[in-house]
């Protein structure tokens, strides 16, 4: 089983975060991440993913176009995507700088995909997914990799059902 954490990165630090939400995913048994950047993900990556965790820094208070480009260039295997899991992840250069509303960017696609999307759990944060300013911080990658042990637990618990 897989999970797929998808990340677009310019400086370096939403690549940080997906790798702490890809240790969570890679904790649960039987699971493993696949880490891929926005330009380097396949069809085939999306596809063969049993839920997906995706991230990107704020730009304009939404995704980067780069990671929107997959989105919108994977859409002929949308029906493919329905019920598998879906995730969140962004990070900002400013405390005020949009990682909710990038947030739900990401989220919006991933319902179109049919997806079921779930954010970071309570003992985290409890809300859209996991967000840092600059690089992820102790308490951050905590949350990251709970982050993705619950889209991991989740994943699993969908197959047995």
């Amino acid at each position: 089983m897989q999970v797929l954490v998808l990340y677009h990165s310019k400086g370096g630090n939403t690549r940080k975060l997906a790798e702490h939400i890809s240790q969570g995913v890679n904790s649960v048994n039987g699971v493993q991440a696949v880490l891929k950047s926005a330009g380097d993900v396949t069809k085939d990556d999306f596809v063969n993913a049993d839920g997906i965790i995706a991230g990107s820094p704020v730009y304009f208070g939404v995704m980067a176009a780069e990671l929107k480009k997959v989105f919108d260039d994977f859409i002929s295997v949308r029906k493919k995507m329905e019920g598998k899991v879906g995730a969140a992840f962004a990070t900002s250069s400013d405390a005020t700088g949009g990682k909710e509303t990038t947030m739900i960017s990401i989220i919006q696609c991933l319902l179109i995909y049919g997806m079921i999307v779930i954010g970071d759990p309570l003992d985290a944060t409890g809300h859209y997914g996991v967000a840092c300013v600059g690089p992820p911080d102790p308490k951050t990658a905590e949350n990251a990799e709970k982050l993705g042990r619950r889209v991991a637990d989740l994943c699993l618990k969908l197959k047995k059902a």
